[in-house]
Parts: C-alpha cells; structure tokens; sequence
C-alpha cells in the first residue's frame, strides 16, 4: 500500500468517526425534546451490547476438555462482583479482565 492511499484510509476513517460523533447533535437539537424512541435506545443499547460481548467470548469456551472454561466464569464472577460493588464499568471491566490474564497467564497452564 502507498503512503497516498495510507492517507486516504486514514483520512476516511477519521471523516466517518467525525460524522457518527457529530450527526447526533445536528439531527437533534436542544430547541425541542429528544424522541422516546431515542431515550429508550439509550437506556437499552448498553446492556445489550454488554450482553452481546459476554456471548462472543464464551462462544468459543470448551466446558468439556482441558479447564473446562474455568479462568472465563472465574473471570466473569469476579467482574459480576466488582460491579455489584462499586458500580463503576471501567473498574469492573479492568479487574474481570486483570483476572483473567492472571488466571491463563501464571495459574492454569
């Protein structure tokens, strides 16, 4: 690939990180209310998408050889519990996934 079309790559993506960042403040303005339909994706999109993440990464745990998943669901309840705890996604996620490298990483070889 050319230094030119490594530009325009780049230069492409940051146009559409731009769009999608600044579009919703044009499509909605502070003048009137924000659709319920809106306000209902914001409430439900996040834990949707949470959900959608845990599966992609259990998808390819095998419950029936080698740890049968172990350093996974150790890590997941570790995370399920900072959250309970604090309430703070970035700790959560920061000490479900700490625990997990751990786990693979110096306990289960």
């Amino acid at each position: 690939m050319t230094h030119f079309q490594q530009i325009v790559i780049i230069a492409a993506c940051a146009l559409a990180t731009m769009i999608t960042r600044f579009l919703p403040f044009f499509i909605f303005s502070e003048k009137r209310p924000t659709p319920r339909f809106i306000m209902y994706l914001g409430k439900a999109l996040p834990s949707a998408v949470f959900g959608m993440l845990v599966v992609y990464c259990l998808k390819n745990v095998d419950v029936l050889h080698g740890m049968h998943g172990l350093a996974e669901f150790v890590s997941i309840a570790v995370t399920v519990l900072l959250h309970l705890w604090r309430r703070q996604m970035l700790l959560s996620i920061a000490g479900g996934t700490v625990c997990y490298m751990i786990l693979v990483q110096f306990v289960i070889t």
